[in-house]
């Protein structure tokens, strides 16, 4: 018997007749796909090896993965067993050889992984693109361990596909506050001052410590095992990728990477093998179209952590 969920309790939740009208919604890719209006703003239920090889090439403006991280974990009823570091290689070139030609020349790839599959996943990348950087970014979560330190941070890659790609530095600025304002001759010296009080907006680096994990409070929340922050992925979207490009997620699970650009203005496509997922991804993609709202941004910079956006 599941339990009543609380009344400030916010996680995404359907019965079973809304999650099969939900998952109607989503669409089968049993046949090679010939033009990109088959496909986008769509979200495909099916195995995402399969689905690629059906695709077109060179249709992707940006991709975000979110592969299995080599841990053995049930999602939604589909366990990925941990393999050992010569099988996860080649499940990651496997996917990987699909994935690069999907996407445009001067295209970006970003590709999520922990510590330990990174080691992998960064090596195989290389292969296929140009690695730019290792982004890592804060859990705020996570189980404390006995004989190791705790692990509260996640990574991902970022590559191109040539040395034209996108890159949008102010839209990804993060607003931080002054701690000690510095003056000069009685004016402020690279910051700014508002009703939220003293700020700068910074250069954002590699490593990111204002990302919250979706939690009950937070109307994003789903029951996903390892959801993605929307304000992750929107920071990604935001700096490599155009209004009105194409983003495409092979791994899209309860639908982040839709929802994100859906609500920056780009259009999206999506795979995902697991149906009640699937569902979930569509109502949060409806829910999109009246609620652009993304945590800790407020359309022009991002916020550090549980500092919501305020006017200057």
């Amino acid at each position: 018997m599941e339990r009543e969920k609380g009344a400030k309790n916010r996680t995404l939740g359907i019965s079973a007749r809304e999650e099969a009208a939900y998952f109607g919604r989503c669409i089968r890719v049993d046949a090679p796909v010939s033009g990109i209006a088959q496909i986008e703003n769509t979200v495909a239920c099916g195995d995402s090896f399969a689905v690629m090889s059906r695709l077109p090439r060179g249709f992707a403006d940006l991709i975000i993965a979110d592969p299995p991280y080599n841990l053995t974990k049930n999602y939604g009823g589909d366990i990925f067993t941990r393999k050992n570091e010569g099988e996860y290689e080649a499940y990651t070139r496997r996917w990987l050889s699909l994935a690069a030609p999907l996407l445009k020349e001067n295209g970006s790839i970003y590709v999520c992984c922990d510590w330990r599959s990174g080691l992998i996943i960064g090596r195989v990348l290389a292969e296929f693109f140009t690695i730019k950087s290792r982004i890592t970014w804060q859990r705020e979560k996570g189980r404390g361990a006995m004989r190791n330190w705790k692990n509260g941070m996640e990574d991902i890659w970022f590559a191109v596909n040539g040395e034209g790609y996108t890159f949008h530095l102010d839209a990804v600025k993060m607003r931080r506050r002054v701690v000690a304002p510095y003056r000069v001759d009685g004016v402020p010296k690279d910051w700014q001052e508002g009703e939220s009080g003293k700020y700068r907006d910074t250069c954002p680096s590699n490593f990111w410590d204002d990302i919250t994990i979706p939690f009950w409070s937070m109307p994003e929340n789903t029951e996903h095992p390892a959801q993605k922050p929307e304000k992750l992925y929107a920071k990604l979207i935001l700096a490599s990728s155009n209004g009105g490009e194409l983003v495409f997620d092979p791994f899209l699970g309860s639908g982040t990477a839709a929802v994100a650009a859906k609500k920056l203005g780009r259009r999206y496509f999506g795979v995902e093998s697991n149906e009640r997922y699937c569902a979930w991804a569509q109502l949060r993609l409806e829910r999109a179209d009246t609620d652009r709202r993304i945590q800790g941004f407020d359309g022009k910079v991002f916020y550090e952590r549980n500092t919501p956006p305020q006017k200057s």
